[in-house]
């Protein structure tokens, strides 16, 4: 398999790929190695941004959605463009970690473990943009069906409340996905450590797991089966996502396809990474291309997106579509529409050559490039599609406020405050699915 090869190819597995090895290489990252100034600037940078969140969070509370730049008829905008995007970018770890485990694909072992976290902190972020939109978020536990005196029941037609049985079902499988992998782990960790806080720490978050044949059997079952139900849950949410604008009679929301942007986002995390920490030994080229080669594909089936979108407006002759589609090529946001083009179809076409997927900094400015791409489309398909309503006397124009960047930027920190200290206190790759590949491997002399 590619992944065996891969794996066999690395200077650290190379000749003496032992348990010791590989346990020594990722557990001494959490366990012994002190902070790498690459990750402690990170850090700064990241709860900078994170203090810009909460006081913007904070604003919000105490003024209400006003400080945004939103209006009649652009009642929607930064907020719902970030839940959106983020959602996007969490469905990627999904793919990664559980598509690819059903696929048999091996070559995820060095790669799952750090995608999952992505997918959790990124669902988080995604979670809590609807509400801070609610106008009164402090109420959010209305949109839940609960036993109350007042009868206060959600509205059923309302897609608030898809939304939180979807991300609520989506987030609480993720952390139960992540976490039951990374048990034998904990485990592994809490027996390579040598301070007491960390043994028990690491022990109670193990769960009392001693690596036996029956501890395993049940694992891999129960493993598997989180797999099969996490899978579906990634087209379901995307699916409950677009039908938050699917129900409406807005042009430019009927046919509205949201593809995942989370590979790019895989790769700004992993290149980073492997860097930092010395781990090119585990996410190796093969793994970066592989990567590329998935963001290649999505980007593809969005160009088809953005293609067909266009021949469907025509060819249903309906003069509110055309109108929209016209509007997004030669509108004042215009600039806008082929930002995303250039961004999303003309960028990610340097994949196709070899020496550009062989090469991280390439990767690292295209990934970027994409997920700027891919937060624009989510707000063109929002905000393009409102300020230009049936009547021209509803016509309005949107300008984001320093609150819309702030709440923006801060939830980026937030989410990468959040990435940084898992680094740093939990395996970034699968120690026990590492070792488990590495014994399938030839010794070699």
């Amino acid at each position: 398999m590619p992944s065996e090869s891969t794996l066999a190819a690395t200077p650290v597995l190379r000749g003496h790929y032992s348990d010791a090895s590989i346990t020594d290489k990722i557990a001494d990252i959490v366990l012994v190695q002190p902070a790498h100034w690459g990750w402690i600037a990170g850090l700064g940078v990241a709860a900078a941004f994170t203090l810009l969140f909460l006081v913007a969070i904070s604003y919000l509370l105490a003024k209400g959605v006003g400080i945004w730049g939103i209006n009649e008829p652009v009642a929607w905008a930064f907020a719902i463009t970030d839940f959106v995007w983020w959602v996007g970018i969490g469905h990627a770890g999904t793919f990664i970690s559980a598509f690819l485990l059903l696929l048999r694909q091996s070559w995820r072992t060095s790669i799952n473990r750090f995608a999952e976290a992505m997918t959790i902190f990124a669902v988080a972020m995604a979670g809590l943009m609807p509400i801070l939109h609610l106008g009164r978020p402090w109420f959010f536990y209305w949109l839940i069906p609960y036993p109350n005196i007042m009868n206060v029941w959600p509205q059923w037609r309302s897609p608030l409340v898809w939304d939180i049985f979807a991300v609520g079902t989506y987030i609480i499988v993720s952390i139960l996905f992540w976490y039951m992998g990374l048990i034998p782990d904990l485990a592994t960790l809490r027996d390579s450590a040598r301070v007491r806080w960390k043994q028990v720490a690491y022990g109670l978050l193990a769960l009392g797991w001693r690596g036996e044949a029956r501890h395993w059997h049940r694992f891999d079952t129960a493993y598997l089966l989180m797999a099969g139900l996490a899978t579906p849950l990634v087209i379901s949410v995307h699916s409950v996502v677009s039908l938050d604008f699917a129900i409406g009679n807005t042009p430019g929301w009927h046919s509205t396809i949201l593809l995942f942007s989370g590979f790019a986002m895989a790769l700004t995390l992993c290149i980073p990474l492997r860097a930092v920490f010395g781990l090119r030994a585990f996410i190796t080229a093969r793994h970066l291309d592989n990567i590329a080669k998935l963001m290649l594909v999505c980007c593809l089936i969005v160009t088809y997106s953005y293609l067909i979108e266009i021949f469907m407006a025509f060819y249903s002759a309906d003069p509110y579509t055309i109108a929209m589609t016209m509007n997004r090529v030669q509108g004042p946001y215009a600039p806008l529409y082929w930002s995303v083009v250039l961004c999303n179809v003309v960028v990610p076409q340097a994949l196709w050559f070899a020496h550009v997927r062989a090469s991280p900094l390439s990767l690292f400015m295209i990934a970027i490039v994409v997920n700027i791409g891919m937060w624009l489309e989510r707000f063109m398909i929002i905000v393009v599609s409102l300020h230009r309503d049936f009547l021209p006397s509803a016509w309005g124009m949107f300008y984001p406020t320093f609150w819309d960047l702030a709440t923006l930027a801060g939830s980026i920190g937030c989410f990468a405050l959040l990435f940084l200290l898992f680094l740093r206190f939990l395996p970034a790759i699968s120690i026990a699915e590492m070792r488990k590949l590495a014994r399938r491997l030839p010794r070699r002399a």
